[in-house]
């Protein structure tokens, strides 16, 4: 991935609260470029932290700096190079699905060659050629939303922000978005989504946090997080596939197929099986609640 050296994202005391409830806790946070995913539970701060990374919503104190520029001195710069798409579809529904397209392109600086490309390729790859010169008002939810996330893709904007954006997609759909993302990654784009799916930040994020009570617990590569919970196991199954036994082991091919060959002498009919730990356990384990 074409990535630069400068940071991405930079937190350093972040807080910010509604009233009496403290939402964000002092955030300290270094960001490289790549693909970022935030994970909590409802209520945890994620999309207060977005907001506040794409400059919609004040801070109360600390710093923060995207792209190496300050969130509140150079709000205007900063506008000019993120895309954001937040959990609720934000397209105009008094216009055609193509006309918001090529709205965007325009207003994000494409030309009309390059807009009128941008567009068609995305209304095919998520499935609105169909509809492309229909009103967004006539749109189903789930066509509203595809609409909205192709608006956020079509300039190819040095970083985007995605809050839930698979959040009552289809399968097929949910897909499109993971093969965009990580061909918008190829070239150099950057990614900070917010998700509920726990597959989709093992599947996309060069690093994950870990957001709960307003603080991150937790920050780092997918196996990083697992290797908290605990290494592999071996399963032992029998002829029904029920679980008689587990071996614990460091994962190495190594260690596991000495493992393996201790089995086949001592017990050549057994059945086994290979478990890593999995996000959801690393979830419950530090937030105290299951994903959703």
């Amino acid at each position: 991935m074409r990535y630069t050296d400068a940071p991405l994202i930079e937190l350093d005391g972040l807080t910010k609260g509604f009233g009496n409830n403290e939402v964000l806790k002092g955030l300290d946070l270094a960001l490289p470029p790549g693909i970022h995913a935030l994970l909590g539970p409802n209520g945890a701060g994620k999309t207060t932290l977005v907001n506040i990374l794409s400059t919609l919503t004040p801070f109360d104190s600390g710093a923060a700096r995207v792209l190496g520029l300050d969130v509140r001195g150079d709000k205007k710069k900063i506008q000019g190079m993120i895309s954001l798409t937040g959990q609720y579809a934000a397209v105009d529904e008094r216009l055609s699905g193509v006309e918001n397209l090529h709205m965007m392109g325009r207003l994000f600086g494409l030309s009309r060659r390059d807009t009128a490309d941008r567009t068609a390729d995305l209304l095919d790859r998520f499935e609105l050629t169909a509809a492309a010169g229909k009103r967004v008002s006539t749109y189903s939810g789930g066509m509203r939303r595809k609409l909205d996330i192709a608006v956020s893709l079509i300039a190819r904007p040095r970083l985007i922000f995605l809050d839930e954006p698979t959040t009552g997609l289809d399968t097929r759909s949910r897909q499109t978005l993971w093969d965009e993302i990580t061909g918008l990654a190829q070239t150099g784009t950057s990614i900070f989504l917010t998700t509920q799916y726990l597959e989709e930040a093992d599947v996309l994020a060069d690093r994950i946090l870990v957001l709960n009570d307003g603080r991150i617990v937790a920050d780092g590569t997918a196996s990083q997080l697992k290797e908290r919970v605990g290494g592999s196991t071996i399963q032992l199954h029998d002829g029904h596939g029920n679980v008689t036994g587990e071996i614990a082991t460091r994962g190495s091919a190594l260690e596991i197929s000495r493992h393996l060959a201790a089995l086949a002498a001592e017990r050549p009919d057994v059945q086994v099986t290979v478990r890593r730990p999995t996000l959801d356990e690393v979830f419950l384990q530090l937030t105290g609640k299951k994903a959703a």
